[in-house]
């Protein structure tokens, strides 16, 4: 009965298929400076110019004396941006020219990096801050995710919902016309191995 009604009326399929579109949950722009004091502050201040949102600052929880590292210093700073403020990552893909690889994405996360952030369009130099680099990483989600993040009646998502990094190299392409190095090996190693 179902299978009928899905032939016959558009509607119910397109309304099916909505559950399978994928978006992006979250943009967040982190920065690793490996030292409290004045170039943290001066990355805190970058990022917030850059992203239009408050920075928070990242702490160590491991002791390294070497580096002079102990538990509760700030090292870095973060940003994590949503729904329509991840509209940022047009021009953060700009600053890659539009190229990623295939070993940058994993599952429903795509991570680069930015070396120096003037290569950002609109970014301005700072002679204050000098050149910092900066990591992005973009997560996606379907419909449906809501059930992994509740508090009460945590659930699970099937396999129907997840998303591979096959699809999100599809989603990027389409989506932000983002070029893949390596794509056609990793298709071809697949392959590969479900002839074996």
């Amino acid at each position: 009965m179902l299978l009928s009604l899905e032939k016959t009326n558009p509607e119910l399929q397109l309304k099916m298929n909505k559950l399978q579109e994928i978006r992006i949950e979250k943009l967040s722009l982190s920065m690793g400076i490996g030292q409290a004091g004045d170039p943290l502050d001066k990355a805190v201040k970058l990022m917030e110019s850059i992203s239009g949102s408050k920075a928070v600052q990242t702490t160590t929880n491991k002791r390294i004396p070497t580096w002079n590292i102990r538990p509760g210093l700030a090292v870095g700073c973060l940003v994590t941006l949503r729904k329509k403020k991840v509209e940022l990552l047009k021009n953060l893909l700009a600053a890659v020219k539009n190229t990623l690889k295939a070993s940058q994405f994993s599952g429903r996360t795509v991570s680069f990096g930015i070396p120096e952030y003037i290569d950002i369009p609109e970014a301005k130099y700072d002679p204050d801050i000098g050149i910092i680099g900066l990591q992005v990483s973009v997560t996606l989600e379907r419909p449906g995710y809501r059930v992994i993040r509740r508090s009460v009646r945590k659930g699970k998502i099937g396999k129907n919902s997840q998303i591979s990094s096959e699809e999100t190299i599809e989603f990027m392409k389409n989506k932000f016309n983002v070029e893949i190095e390596g794509w056609l090996q990793v298709i071809t190693i697949k392959f590969s191995n479900n002839w074996k």
